[in-house]
């Protein structure tokens, strides 16, 4: 890409917007990723608005990094032009999603193991399309990554696997349109502590799974990509097995940005899941 300004790109190199944060109350928070039994909340625990800087991350003079900061903007066209259907999307846009990874990343092995598209439509009735997540969140732990890799991987490769450096990276993408409504806001990993990350429960039909929730704090740094194109994928590392001082995870959440135009086309997108071994 010639420029990583695009056309429409706005002046502004930051935006103040509400992020909602968990605030703790002791109690584990629980979320379900099906609708919830009759009588039982959607999403357990209290959050509550804050209003937090969210800087511009193409207007930074060091373009953030998946191991500096924990996430990155990448060029990446897609050959795929419909992401409605399930068996384009596994047998063609993975593919190309392994190749990204492997080239960014240095990998010798990926495997993607689920996707979820989105649609920034309130209320909407598409099924199997969920809505951009509104919560400060990471999505999966200190615990629940090495978890993913015996879930995907043979029990004796898992084992193998996991004696070696492994991260979970998650690839989000535009779909058919750029980013004009609820953009997606990172938080730089070096301004996250231990403190901060609250475990939480992630119920599926047949499984309980384990993501971070987060307390606020006032050390968080935020960034956002205005405007992604359908050409670009944004990463975020969700997990890095290795403890060396580079990210190990990153928060992220979607935001309503208080200048989007009431004309702006609800957001539509894909997030791609995988394993990244080295």
């Amino acid at each position: 890409m010639s420029s990583p300004f695009p056309a429409t790109y706005p002046s502004n190199e930051f935006v103040e917007a509400d992020l909602h944060y968990l605030v703790p109350n002791g109690r584990r928070p629980v979320n379900y990723a099906f609708p919830a039994p009759p009588g039982v909340p959607q999403n357990s625990g209290d959050f509550a608005a804050r209003r937090v800087r969210i800087e511009d991350g193409r207007r930074q003079s060091q373009r953030p990094t998946l191991d500096v900061n924990g996430f990155e903007l990448v060029e990446h066209p897609s050959q795929v032009a419909d992401f409605s259907d399930e068996s384009t999307i596994r047998s063609a846009y993975y593919v190309e999603v392994d190749a990204l990874l492997r080239r960014v990343t240095g990998a010798i092995k990926v495997v993607i193991f689920d996707h979820t598209l989105r649609y920034g439509l309130k209320g909407h009735t598409e099924e199997g399309i969920r809505e951009p997540v509104r919560r400060v969140h990471n999505d999966q732990t200190f615990v629940s990554g090495p978890r993913r890799v015996r879930d995907h991987l043979p029990p004796e490769e898992a084992e193998e696997r996991l004696r070696g450096r492994f991260a979970i990276i998650n690839v989000w993408r535009p779909i058919g349109h750029p980013v004009e409504a609820t953009p997606l806001a990172m938080c730089d990993a070096r301004s996250i502590d231990v403190q901060d990350l609250v475990p939480s429960d992630l119920v599926y039909r047949d499984k309980v799974g384990e993501t971070y929730a987060f307390a606020y704090s006032d050390r968080h740094r935020w960034s956002y990509f205005p405007h992604v194109q359908p050409d670009e994928a944004v990463l975020l590392k969700i997990y890095d097995s290795l403890d060396d001082g580079r990210a190990r995870l990153t928060a992220h959440s979607a935001f309503d940005d208080p200048r989007t135009s009431p004309n702006a086309r609800p957001r539509r997108s894909i997030e791609v899941r995988s394993l990244v071994f080295f």
